[in-house]
């Protein structure tokens, strides 16, 4: 089997690979549950790439991601649902239908138009999609009521965020930040006691309800709690790399220091930083 530009060659690569015989095993095994994660970091590879302005690895990161929907299409179409083709046929009729000013089906042509227009498509597929939903015997519907417009496939972070700011305008929300901290510090206290009685369950629950409460801080502090998470995350990358230079530099290994070391060494990264912002200043 040869490369090609041609969408049906990676569908075929994708069933040859999940062929019950002579397939590759690890392929063969996956379902959808064990594949969604790695939709999701390819999803968030795609916008790293895009982050730092990478075309070429833009491109091949578009690729890893148009594999995971060939991947889902292929184990749809084995389970008798849906196959690659019908997804490309729900999201082009998706398309044609939302854009009928563009395609000669519409006489739309002012953007206060387009948007009502828009409304009342967008209001016609939700009827269709319930009555799907109805069909198929599901009940729970995350996309009804006041927080549906609020996407469940948002980040964690980013969904929490929306959600608060979503519940905020009927007046649901904290009047400051203030009593936000004292939740915080309830929900400490819930963690920890968790914690206390070792219900693994438990502390899931409170470590989601004490996230939760952080990120409600953030936004009445105007931080974007998801992007001040990133630049902690650079900053940590940013320090440890600085153990693992310096140790490297005195003939150590990660794996052979002590806590001990390594914290002197992180708080000596710590001093450099803040001396080289003082310096800036």
């Amino acid at each position: 089997m040869e490369p090609s530009k041609d969408i049906s060659r990676l569908i075929e690569i994708m069933a040859a690979l999940r062929h019950p015989e002579t397939g590759c095993p690890w392929d063969i095994e996956q379902n959808f549950e064990t594949i969604k994660p790695y939709t999701i970091e390819e999803a968030y590879e795609v916008s790293d790439a895009i982050e730092r302005g990478d075309m070429d690895d833009l491109c091949d990161e578009l690729g890893d991601l148009l594999l995971q929907v060939v991947f889902h299409a292929r184990m749809a179409e084995e389970a008798g649902e849906f196959s690659f083709g019908d997804v490309v046929n729900a999201i082009t009729t998706k398309m044609i239908r939302r854009h009928p000013h563009v395609f000669a089906r519409s006489a739309a042509d002012t953007p206060d138009a387009v948007k009502i227009q828009w409304d009342e498509i967008k209001q016609a597929e939700k009827r269709e999609r319930a009555e799907r939903r109805a069909r198929r015997g599901i009940s729970e519907d995350f996309k009804s009521g006041f927080l549906g417009s609020v996407q469940r496939s948002f980040p964690a972070l980013t969904e929490a965020l929306k959600l608060q700011e979503r519940a905020a305008k009927v007046g649901f929300d904290w009047s400051a930040p203030e009593p936000i901290l004292d939740k915080i510090e309830e929900e400490i206290g819930e963690l920890r006691a968790a914690l206390r009685e070792g219900d693994r369950a438990k502390v899931s629950d409170e470590l989601g309800d004490l996230i939760f409460a952080v990120v409600n801080i953030g936004r009445h502090v105007k931080a974007d709690p998801e992007q001040a998470v990133r630049g902690t995350n650079t900053k940590f990358r940013r320090r440890f790399s600085h153990i693992e230079n310096v140790l490297e530099a005195e003939g150590e290994t990660l794996e052979d220091a002590t806590l001990e070391r390594m914290e002197e060494i992180w708080q000596a990264a710590k001093a450099i930083e803040r001396a080289i912002v003082v310096g800036a200043e």
